[in-house]
């Protein structure tokens, strides 16, 4: 009577139990009396589970990469599975009795490391590192898709990868070639700047240089200008001193005829007079020089009659004792205007 037993599962275990080798009761969250000497029970939990794992690989650079994520699974068919794994209970303390059921989790990890092995054998480590999603992707499909899990009758819900790290060494050799990367980007982006600098100054210089050249142009466009009426205006005076040049020439030319004919008038003149006097000359040849004085003095004035007295009283100066000449006589002839010997004709 002490060997008849109740138990009870949770609604998320299947529960299968075998009497004399065979199954007598099956189902998810049983509860039933047993007879405990002739009974043995399997309890396989249908829940989903959660194993993290954590690997390393090689990349196909030969570069050791630490792989580290996550995989959730739940058993899909517990029949399969519990001909395949030992899931037997202890009906009283309700544990497994082996460890079958810890081993399922190492299998799906195991079958995590080798197709991932596969992925990263294609991948550079550059390459891995920044490709892990679609790594991940790739495994995910794998292991859902591959046989064994199916023989096993276990489902794949999930599977992510959390980080895939290279050795220390090799990351900051990575990072020492990332920042190198990045400090040739900063000190090409200071190049293009400098540059950009560079060209925007000399389109400024340029520009200026444009301008300076059309204000050039321009000034020697208006120096031209200015040249061209300097020289329209050289030109009219140029003409116009030749017109007076012509003039002056022309009036020269009348002068130069008019002094010819005052010259050859002169000339008449005087040949004229000088034959006159000629004339004269001859009338008067052997006439006594005191005859001619008295002649002459007969037309004279009295101030001229008493200029040759004066010149007379001169010329004997040697035998005149004593000369007295009165104010009056000087006073008459200072105011007496001296009369202009008249022109000769």
């Amino acid at each position: 009577m002490f060997s008849i037993k109740f138990i009870k599962f949770q609604p998320t275990t299947y529960v299968l139990q075998y009497k004399n080798g065979k199954v007598r009761r099956e189902g998810a969250g049983l509860a039933f009396f047993y007879y405990a000497p002739t009974t043995s029970m399997l309890a396989i939990p249908m829940a989903s589970e959660d194993t993290s794992f954590i690997f390393e690989e090689n990349s196909s650079d030969f570069q050791t990469v630490t792989v580290q994520g996550q995989v959730t699974y739940r058993i899909s068919d517990p029949q399969k599975i519990g001909g395949l794994l030992n899931f037997a209970i202890n009906p009283v303390t309700q544990q497994y009795i082996s460890d079958d059921p810890k081993k399922l989790s190492q299998r799906i990890v195991n079958l995590v490391k080798v197709l991932t092995r596969k992925g990263l054998q294609n991948l550079a480590l550059r390459d891995a590192l920044k490709a892990a999603d679609m790594l991940g992707a790739a495994v995910t499909t794998a292991v859902r898709n591959s046989k064994e899990l199916q023989d096993l009758g276990v489902e794949l819900l999930g599977l992510n990868f959390l980080a895939l790290k290279p050795t220390p060494e090799a990351a900051k050799a990575l990072e020492a070639q990332a920042r190198e990367q990045i400090l040739k980007c900063a000190d090409e982006a200071i190049y293009e700047r400098r540059n950009s600098a560079v060209e925007q100054e000399r389109r400024i210089r340029e520009n200026e240089l444009n301008t300076e050249i059309a204000v050039e142009s321009k000034k020697r466009q208006i120096r031209e200008t200015q040249m061209e009426a300097e020289k329209s205006i050289q030109h009219k005076e140029n003409e116009l001193k030749l017109a007076q040049m012509q003039a002056k020439i022309q009036q020269e030319n009348q002068n130069t005829v008019l002094v010819q004919l005052a010259t050859e008038n002169a000339r008449s003149e005087a040949d004229s007079r000088a034959y006159a006097a000629q004339t004269l000359m001859k009338a008067y040849d052997g006439v006594e020089p005191k005859v001619l004085q008295a002649l002459s003095m007969g037309n004279m004035e009295s101030g001229q009659l008493i200029a040759l007295a004066f010149q007379e009283l001169a010329e004997k100066a040697g035998s005149i004792g004593q000369l007295n000449i009165t104010p009056d006589l000087l006073r008459e002839i200072m105011q007496r205007p001296v009369d202009k010997p008249a022109r000769a004709r």
